[in-house]
């Protein structure tokens, strides 16, 4: 079994670490990793700063709120290629917190919530803010939960002109559509650069909506003969992709 993952509070706490010093777990973390998790001298952990950087290492004490972790093991972990981003549809209830937890845990790089003009939920004023909250902390706890040392950027909601925005920079972007020809398994996939894949909401795309993104240069594609439901598409799309890369050689 693989070694918990904790991420720091401070990502600058893991950049000068070398081997065989001792770094210092602290705060909500910290007091996970002592007083729930209950680990103790000699358990094996990994510490990463979502951004990259891993330092495994051995507990060398503990106490309440604090784990101190003596060193054995750095990995800058690259860039990965090509860069997957998941534009996903507003949800209502907690749908929306599921598709962030599945997006992460499926190796999603990049998170944008779209605010498509089907979509039941609004983030409007404050409500902007705290459902950000909700997806970012969403986030990074399935970034632990899946042992990644990076934790997706979740970006502030986009309107559809930002999202078609996004596609016309794009490698390869994909809108996902039921009602589409072409099945996403015979799609070519970039080996580099940003692969956007588009989730709607619920009620589908809005047909303005789909043609602004395919005018764009969308290409959109269908899973297979049924109907998935916004918070479990772009995990399954994604995981498709991602197959057919490099990424998942490792």
């Amino acid at each position: 079994m693989s070694a918990p993952v904790f991420l720091v509070e401070d990502p600058e706490s893991l950049a000068n670490i070398a081997p065989a010093e001792v770094v210092a777990l602290t705060g909500a973390e910290g007091h996970h990793a002592s007083a729930v998790l209950r680990l103790r001298a000699g358990d094996e952990v990994d510490l990463v700063d979502g951004r990259g950087r891993r330092v495994g290492g051995t507990v060398v004490q503990t106490s309440r709120d604090r784990i101190d972790v003596l060193a054995t093991r750095i990995v800058d972990e690259p860039v990965p290629e090509p860069h997957i981003v998941a534009v996903q549809a507003l949800a209502k209830g907690d749908r929306g917190e599921m598709a962030v937890e599945m997006l992460t845990e499926v190796g999603v790089d990049e998170i944008v919530p779209w605010a498509a003009r089907r979509c039941v939920a609004r983030w409007t004023g404050d409500r902007e803010r705290r459902g950000l909250d909700r997806w970012r902390a969403t986030s990074r706890a399935a970034t632990k939960q899946s042992r990644r040392a990076r934790v997706p950027r979740i970006e502030a909601v986009r309107d559809t002109d930002g999202v078609a925005a996004l596609v016309s920079g794009a490698a390869l972007a994909v809108l996902l559509d039921a009602g589409a020809s072409l099945p996403i398994g015979q799609m070519t996939v970039p080996l580099s650069g940003d692969i956007l894949v588009i989730v709607g909401p619920e009620g589908g795309v809005d047909p303005e909506e789909r043609d602004r993104l395919v005018d764009a240069g969308a290409l959109a594609a269908r899973l297979g003969p049924g109907i998935l439901r916004t918070s479990t598409a772009g995990a399954v799309a994604s995981g498709i992709l991602l197959a057919r890369t490099a990424r998942w050689d490792s």
